[in-house]
């Protein structure tokens, strides 16, 4: 991939500057580490064949090596500890009954509106320019947003652009989508987007999702690639559009409280394991989308969609920024806006 040794840097710094079980040793409450030890668990929205399974698999091999055996993470697929639910399980992670989790900001969003700016439709028009905003402000932004929540942000894993399938038609403009049925991202914002354009947008569990589209009580869906892929979805869509519509990074989070209980010593571990560990999932997860892409256009109708279309979902979605910009506050907005 382009700039991949860029972007490493770039994550991990900016990573570095941010900075379920609870540990089981004593705490020390940021003086000199003792060697206490510490048995945590992890949660991931998806499955064990994603790549944000395997940037937590990656986290929890770096803080046992970095630790000297001391860490221990129990990674857990499909929000297990909350029941499917991946709004219970960032509760779950602000209250301490697990230390760590990967979610998109739209989960968080339903806790707090400001989550949903950086996941606001046609932001972002590629990778890049999703980097440079994270790099100059976005993940500081964040960050102070999350521990309004009791959790300590440890930099942006990443989800990646979504993208929209169905099992009814080609979908290339506005008007195409209007009455269909789709299951979104558990988010007012994501509601109100797809009421916009005409659509009857459902929200449930993701562990849901693939039944639901089997047995025909959803049309289609929305997520990226390796979220589509990795929990096979192609086996029940016929239609895949390529819009890039909205980009989704992943916040790793951790219980604020576990943390600033951590020994200076052991803090660097967490917030070092933690920046190595997003930039080699998001590494992987760009790497693998051109691949997933092919699979996936051997099993269903694939449109990539053009500007001119592009443009047309653009302008339909205007109103979207108009009614938001003030939940979002000016604050939020700038800083996740493209430098």
């Amino acid at each position: 991939m382009k700039k991949k040794t860029a972007l490493v840097a770039i994550l991990a710094t900016s990573a570095l500057a941010l900075t379920a079980c609870s540990g089981d040793g004593a705490s020390n409450g940021g003086g000199d580490a003792s060697g206490d030890t510490y048995n945590w668990d992890m949660t991931i929205t998806v499955s064990e064949t994603s790549t944000w399974w395997a940037g937590a698999e990656k986290f929890g091999e770096l803080l046992d090596e970095k630790s000297d055996g001391r860490m221990t993470l129990n990674i857990f697929a499909n929000e297990q500890l909350s029941g499917g639910d991946p709004a219970a399980g960032v509760e779950m992670l602000s209250d301490g009954s697990k230390a760590f989790s990967y979610n998109s900001p739209i989960i968080y969003s339903g806790i707090d509106p400001r989550f949903s700016a950086i996941t606001a439709p046609f932001l972002y028009q590629n990778y890049e320019e999703a980097d440079a905003a994270i790099e100059a402000g976005a993940a500081d932004a964040y960050a102070g947003l999350t521990e309004d929540m009791n959790i300590k942000m440890l930099g942006f894993g990443e989800s990646g652009f979504r993208q929209l399938t169905n099992n009814s038609k080609e979908i290339t403009a506005p008007e195409d989508i209007a009455g269909m049925k789709f299951r979104v991202a558990g988010s007012e914002l994501f509601i109100e987007i797809y009421k916009e354009l005409g659509a009857d947008p459902v929200t449930m569990n993701f562990s849901e999702v693939f039944t639901s589209l089997q047995n025909g009580t959803i049309d289609g869906q929305e997520n990226p690639f390796d979220v589509i892929y990795s929990n096979g979805l192609m086996e029940v869509q016929d239609y895949l559009s390529v819009w890039n519509y909205v980009y989704d990074p992943l916040i790793l989070g951790m219980n604020l409280d576990m943390y600033n209980e951590l020994s200076d010593e052991d803090k660097a571990i967490v917030d070092e394991a933690a920046a190595e560990a997003n930039a080699y999932q998001i590494e992987l997860s760009r790497d693998k989308e051109s691949e997933q892409l092919a699979e996936m256009k051997e099993q269903m109708t694939v449109t990539e969609l053009t500007p001119e279309q592009l443009t047309a979902f653009r302008e339909a979605l205007q109103p979207i920024y108009d009614a938001y910009t003030d939940k979002w506050t000016p604050e939020v907005l700038e800083a996740v806006t493209p430098q």
